[in-house]
C-alpha cells in the first residue's frame, strides 16, 4: 500500500486512476511515498524519508524545491499541456475583451439609469467601437504546448503572429503553423507586435524579460 498526500484540491478523474486497494490517499498525512500538488508551495515544507515522487498537476515546478529533492532522490514531474487549452482561451478571450473594448462597455452599461436605456446605450456605443483582431500582429515569447496552441489559434483568427523561443522543441515545431514567423530576440518581437503573451517558466533565467525597456518599444497604445 502506498501512501499519497494531496497539497490541493485534486480532480477525482485523477483520483480514481490510483486503485484504493493500492493506494491510500489523504490531504493529512505523515511521511507519505508521493505527493500530488498544484499550486501549494514545496519549498518551507518537511520532506520525509519517504517520500519517492511528487507530482505536479500542472506545466511549471517553480513551487517545488528541485534541489532540496534532487538531494533526497526524490523524482519530481509535472504535466505540460494539461492545461493549454484553458490558457489559449483566456488570452484569446482578453485579446478580444481589449480591442473591442468589451470591459469598458459594459461598465458603461451597467452605469445608465434604466429609463431611456436603449437611447443611451445607442448614443454612447460609438465610443467603444474597439478594432478588430485581423491582421493585427500578436507576439508569443516561448512556443511550448501553451504557446504552440495560442499561435495557431491567433493564425486562424486571421492575425500575424510572431514567435520567439531559442528552446523551442522538435515536437512543438512540428505543431507549429507554418505562418508562424519568427523573431530574432525579443526587443525584435516587441517592436513589431500589436499584443505581446508571455509563456515561460519564472525561473532565474527568465525574470525581468519583460521590462519598462521593452514595454517602450511596443508601438504606441499596444497591449501585452
Amino acid at each position: 500500500m502506498f501512501t499519497i498526500q494531496t497539497l490541493n484540491n485534486i480532480s477525482p478523474v485523477g483520483l480514481d486512476k490510483l486503485p484504493r486497494d493500492s493506494y491510500e490517499i489523504a490531504s493529512e498525512m505523515s511521511n507519505p511515498d508521493a505527493i500530488l500538488v498544484r499550486s501549494a508551495k514545496m519549498h518551507e515544507m518537511e520532506i520525509g524519508n519517504n517520500l519517492k515522487a511528487v507530482g505536479r498537476a500542472g506545466a511549471g515546478v517553480n513551487n517545488i524545491p528541485l534541489d532540496k529533492m534532487s538531494d533526497k532522490g526524490v523524482v519530481v514531474f509535472n504535466a505540460p499541456g494539461a492545461n493549454a487549452n484553458a490558457v489559449k482561451e483566456l488570452v484569446i478571450s482578453s485579446m478580444l475583451l481589449a480591442s473591442r473594448n468589451i470591459c469598458q462597455a459594459w461598465d458603461y452599461v451597467n452605469r445608465l439609469p434604466l429609463d431611456n436605456l436603449k437611447t443611451a446605450v445607442e448614443d454612447g456605443k460609438k465610443n467603444y467601437a474597439g478594432s478588430e483582431l485581423p491582421g493585427k500582429t500578436l507576439g508569443i515569447v516561448g512556443l511550448g504546448a501553451i504557446g504552440v496552441q495560442i499561435a495557431n489559434a491567433a493564425d486562424a483568427l486571421g492575425m500575424k503572429v510572431v514567435g520567439f523561443d531559442p528552446n523551442i522543441t522538435i515536437k512543438s515545431a512540428w505543431k507549429l503553423s507554418a505562418d508562424v514567423e519568427q523573431a530574432l530576440n525579443i526587443d525584435e518581437l516587441f517592436a513589431q507586435s500589436d499584443f505581446v503573451s508571455f509563456h515561460v517558466p519564472l525561473v532565474e533565467g527568465t525574470k525581468n524579460l519583460l521590462n519598462a525597456e521593452r514595454i517602450a518599444l511596443l508601438p504606441a497604445g499596444q497591449r501585452f
